[in-house]
Parts: C-alpha cells; sequence; structure tokens
C-alpha cells in the first residue's frame, strides 16, 4: 500500500488553481452541483405540498442518497477498467438525457422519483474516478486543499440551491428547472472532453489482479478497505454522517413545528452548509498533523451540538447550532483526503467507490429512520436522539481512529511502511 505524503505545510489557493486541470474539474463541478440542488429542492418541495406528511418528505431525499448503494458498490470499479475521464463523461451525458426526460411535460411524481434515483447511481462511478483523478492531478497538500475547494463548492452550492431552488421553482416551474439541470450535466461533460487527460488506471489495479471479472473486482476492493485498519477507522468516521444529516431531511417538517415559514425552511437548510465552509477553511489553514489529530474529537462534537434541538428552541438557537453541526463536520474532509492517500492508485476507483457507497447508505438510511420515527414523535425530538446516538457513534468512532492512527507513515519511515496497517 502507498504511503500519504506528509507536507511540511499548508499549500495555497494559488497553488491549487494554478493547474490547468483542476480548474476544469472545478467548473465541471460547479455545474453538477448547482444543477443537482434545483431539482432536489423543487422535487422535495413539490412531494411535501401534495401528501403533507414528514415521511414522504424524508423519503424523497433519501432517494437523492440511497441509489449510491447500488452505484458505489457495483460501478465505481469502471474508474480502475477504463479511463477515468471516459467513465466521468459518459455518466455526466447519461445523466443529462435522463433529467431531460424527467423535465417533459406530464411526468408523474413517481416517475422523476425513480428516474432521479438512477441519475444517483450514476454519481458513484462518476465521483469515484474524479476522486481518483485529483491526487494525481494535485500533489502532497495540494490535494488536500483542492479538496476543501470541490466539498467548499458542494457547502456553496447547497446553500444557493436551498435559497434559490424554491424562488427558482415558482418562477420557471419544475419542468424548466429540470430541464436547466440536464444542462449543467450536458456543459459539465463537455468541459471534461475537452479539458482533462484521460488519466487511465495502472496496470496493476484491481481489475487486473481480479482476472478481469467484476465480481473478483468488487471482492478485492471489499479486502483491500476492511483488511486495513486505518481505512475502517476513516470509513466509520464517515458514516458518522447517517445521524447529523437527519436535520437535513427534516427541516421543512421542524419548521412547521415552531411555525416557521418559508424563510425559516432556507435557514436551517442553509444553516449546515454555512457552517462546513467555514469549518473548512479554519482546517485547510492548519498544518497536517493537526487536522489528523482533531478528526475525532470533531466527530464527537457535530452530533453532540444537535442534542438540545429536541427541545425546540427559538429558530435563532436552533440556525446557531445547526451552523455548529456543519462546522464541526468539516472533519469528513480530512477523513476524505487521507482515505484517497492511503489507498495505491491502482485500486482507488473501487474502493472510493466502497466507502462513498457505505457513507451514503448511513444517510440514506438516517433520513427514512428520521422521517418514520417523526410519524410517532415531533421532528425536533427525532433530532435530539439523532444527535446523541451520533455522538456514541462518533466516540467508537474515534476510538477505532486513536488506534489506528500511529499505523500512518511519518517523515523519515520507509516507503513500505504502511504495509503495517494490514
Amino acid at each position: 500500500m502507498r504511503d500519504m505524503p506528509r507536507p511540511a505545510g499548508p499549500a495555497t489557493y494559488r497553488d491549487v488553481f494554478g493547474v490547468g486541470q483542476f480548474r476544469v474539474l472545478w467548473l465541471a463541478h460547479v455545474q453538477s452541483v448547482l444543477g443537482d440542488q434545483l431539482a432536489r429542492v423543487a422535487l422535495s418541495i413539490l412531494v411535501f405540498d401534495r401528501t403533507g406528511s414528514p415521511a414522504w418528505a424524508a423519503i424523497t431525499y433519501a432517494m437523492t442518497i440511497l441509489p449510491n448503494l447500488a452505484g458505489g458498490a457495483l460501478l465505481s470499479g469502471l474508474a480502475d477498467r477504463f479511463p477515468r475521464r471516459t467513465v466521468m463523461v459518459a455518466a455526466d451525458g447519461l445523466r443529462a438525457v435522463l433529467v431531460a426526460v424527467m423535465a417533459l411535460p406530464g411526468q408523474p411524481v413517481v416517475v422523476m422519483v425513480v428516474l432521479l434515483a438512477v441519475v444517483q447511481v450514476l454519481y458513484a462511478p462518476f465521483t469515484a474516478a474524479r476522486s481518483a483523478v485529483l491526487p494525481a492531478v494535485l500533489e502532497g497538500d495540494r490535494f488536500v486543499v483542492g479538496t476543501a475547494i470541490m466539498r467548499t463548492t458542494d457547502q456553496l452550492g447547497h446553500v444557493a440551491g436551498f435559497g434559490a431552488g424554491a424562488a427558482l421553482v415558482t418562477a420557471l416551474g419544475t419542468h424548466t428547472t429540470l430541464a436547466l439541470d440536464a444542462a449543467t450535466f450536458a456543459v459539465s461533460a463537455l468541459l471534461l472532453s475537452f479539458g482533462v487527460q484521460a488519466h487511465r488506471p495502472a496496470a496493476d489495479g484491481l481489475a487486473a489482479r481480479g482476472a478481469g471479472t467484476w465480481w473478483r473486482t468488487l471482492r478485492a476492493g471489499f479486502t483491500l478497505v476492511t483488511g486495513d485498519r486505518r481505512l475502517r477507522a476513516l470509513v466509520g468516521l464517515a458514516c458518522v454522517s447517517g445521524f447529523y444529516v437527519i436535520p437535513e431531511g427534516l427541516a421543512v417538517p421542524y419548521a412547521a413545528q415552531i411555525h416557521g415559514d418559508t424563510l425559516a425552511v432556507g435557514l436551517l437548510l442553509a444553516a449546515n452548509p454555512v457552517g462546513a465552509v467555514a469549518g473548512m477553511l479554519v482546517l485547510k489553514g492548519m498544518r497536517p498533523e493537526w487536522r489528523l489529530r482533531l478528526m475525532g474529537p470533531l466527530a464527537v462534537a457535530t452530533c453532540a451540538v444537535l442534542a438540545p434541538t429536541a427541545w425546540a428552541p427559538p429558530l435563532w438557537v436552533t440556525v446557531a447550532l445547526w451552523v455548529a453541526n456543519g462546522l464541526f463536520s468539516s472533519y469528513d474532509m480530512v477523513a476524505n483526503t487521507t482515505f484517497v492517500q492511503i489507498v495505491p492508485d491502482s485500486s482507488r476507483g473501487q474502493a472510493i467507490g466502497l466507502a462513498v457507497a457505505a457513507m451514503l447508505t448511513a444517510q440514506g438510511v438516517g433520513v427514512v429512520a428520521g422521517g418514520l420515527l417523526a410519524q410517532a414523535i415531533t421532528p425536533a425530538m427525532v433530532i435530539g436522539l439523532a444527535g446523541l446516538g451520533g455522538t456514541l457513534a462518533a466516540v467508537a468512532a474515534s476510538a477505532a481512529w486513536r488506534r489506528a492512527a500511529p499505523l500512518l507513515p511519518r517523515a523519515g519511515q520507509e516507503r513500505n511502511a504502511s504495509s503495517a496497517g494490514a
């Protein structure tokens, strides 16, 4: 297993944006993030308005997450078999076609949700390929800063999508909004086609060593991730998000519980992304070793601050708590970059896909469970319980990371030292 580089200090934004291929990857990412959020908000509002059910609202939101289980496990290995640019362009092209079908007038809500689920299945191989390309394009701590930029873009897209999504759907209509989403995927595919190199996976990857069969490739990736205690601990830290994502799925019914209006919904949905952006900016400026040390404590804190929501405090208090939740959740950026740097390039696509599948499955199950539980007790109480349960899960994941962290390669170690983690 490849050593994880230990840069002397943090890189700068100029270092990262000076790389032409990264600029193209980032511009393509901006297109997809904005379009995705518009579609997600449109469907979530439509379903809740028609049903008035927090369970259905949460299930609809989860349908944008759960399909990544199939995509991550079954399709991410494509990034280790084919040129990674080809995988990204094909995935975005197919998503453009599917969303264009969703935009056709007269589509039932059920059909639109199912098509959205298929679109999300394609998200997994695209993300695996892009995540495998980033460390090849950005070396050392530039990769960490580049990942922070991508995640900041995600969060700002959430803020823009949640803030403007409802207004755009009202002004333009659901079908026009979805047509804009389809256009963003098409633009992304064109940018990647002409601005990114092929980035073929190494010949000794999981696909090659698995005798060319899909099942052996999948099994080899699973063995790689589960056989290294560092990777297991990092996946565990990522899966804690299954608890702190629950407020996002219950934001609309929670606002109704505290007699909030549409503005309250927008503030609640924007709180976590705003905090996450601030947290990533802070972590980006820290030395790499401090980022690693803070992962566990931040994972615990991000869930603990949700517990007071159980008492349904005033809106401004809830927003402050959820901003703090986002601030602390920025630890996930460090977990992600550490995972990618530990995994060898030749096997990166399948390993990333399995890890993403585990994380997004935890989030989807959390959102669905929270929505169902909100049928029996108040949304505020559900969110408070999610904070308590997430705190306990984060303590366990943090303990696993503390045991595994000493196995990380240190300055001066031999390049093969990382094999001790298996």
